[in-house]
């Protein structure tokens, strides 16, 4: 089932980032990253008993496992170049995968096509659904009820939905807390899109070490709700990405994902902006090649 998100105090990471950093980690979630909260809700309140998916490995494994838990099938569509212990992963949870050449065709165009052949199925957005949002919203809510006082959250920000829910859980919690998205510059569809007032589209899936951003643009729920809910949207560069998840790492002894380390690098990237401030990284998860970390943590600091 749902786990809380765990508590870092990093006095070590901290001092070498100048700010008192808290870290929100979802690492030890159910199937290691935040998807599941989102997964589980909605595997849980929709009727069908087949549910498809569209993801590049967290959503997908974690709806995988939901859907086994509560005796349902599920099919998910994922990009020929998922990190293979995500591949691995969903199958292993009892999912069905169907790879996907996106510079062919697009992950959406093939979901698509597998939808028309089971139109009794569920056709779940990884982000862009209000039953995914509402499962999103209980980090919000949790991090809301911390004995904390940040002057900032830094969120990382793929499609959205992570972000909307915790604007969401933190809105309804009527604390007044500045949420500030993260986000690979080689990806910032979600930054041109608040400095345009309008969803930007990326036009190709970003060629980021951060798999979990590689998305085309926002969903239309979610930015409904970021555009008024986000202080503002970092654009971290992939030096600095790599840098957050070996300082996770070296520093709170904390095994992320790129993508999870999307906060620490916003960090890196403006650091006087957070200069002696109290802020929450969120790490959305944990699952990452093995051999892509190696690499990534016994490089030279930059």
């Amino acid at each position: 089932m749902v786990r809380p998100a765990t508590i870092i105090e990093a006095p070590r990471l901290s001092a070498k980032l100048g700010a008192k950093v808290i870290l929100a980690s979802e690492t030890f979630q159910t199937t290691g990253s935040f998807k599941f909260r989102a997964a589980f809700h909605l595997a849980s309140h929709v009727p069908e008993k087949l549910i498809i998916a569209a993801s590049s490995g967290n959503f997908g494994q974690a709806l995988a496992c939901a859907c086994s838990m509560l005796g349902k099938a599920s099919i998910i569509v994922m990009p020929a170049t998922s990190v293979k212990v995500k591949i691995d992963a969903v199958r292993e949870y009892g999912g069905a995968v169907e790879l996907v050449d996106v510079r062919v065709k697009s992950r959406a165009e093939r979901l698509a096509e597998i939808a028309a052949q089971h139109p009794e199925a569920y056709v779940a957005s990884a982000y862009d659904d209000p039953l995914v949002i509402e499962g999103n919203a209980s980090l919000g809510r949790e991090l809301a009820t911390l004995n904390y006082t940040f002057d900032s959250v830094l969120v990382p920000i793929g499609g959205g939905g992570l972000a909307a829910g915790f604007v969401k859980g933190i809105c309804e919690s009527g604390k007044g807390i500045a949420i500030i998205g993260a986000e690979p510059s080689l990806g910032n569809d979600a930054a041109r899109s608040l400095r345009a007032g309008f969803v930007v589209a990326n036009e190709t899936e970003p060629d980021t070490i951060a798999d979990g951003a590689r998305t085309l643009k926002l969903g239309r729920l979610n930015w409904g709700i970021l555009r008024g809910g986000l202080q503002g949207i970092i654009e971290v560069g992939e030096r600095e990405i790599e840098e957050g998840t070996r300082l996770l790492f070296e520093l709170a002894n904390l095994k992320a994902e790129p993508t999870g380390a999307l906060s620490v690098g916003a960090l890196l990237s403006e650091p006087e902006r957070f200069r002696n401030r109290t802020v929450c990284c969120v790490i959305s998860g944990g699952n990452v090649d093995p051999a892509l970390y190696a690499e990534i943590i016994s490089r030279v600091s930059c």
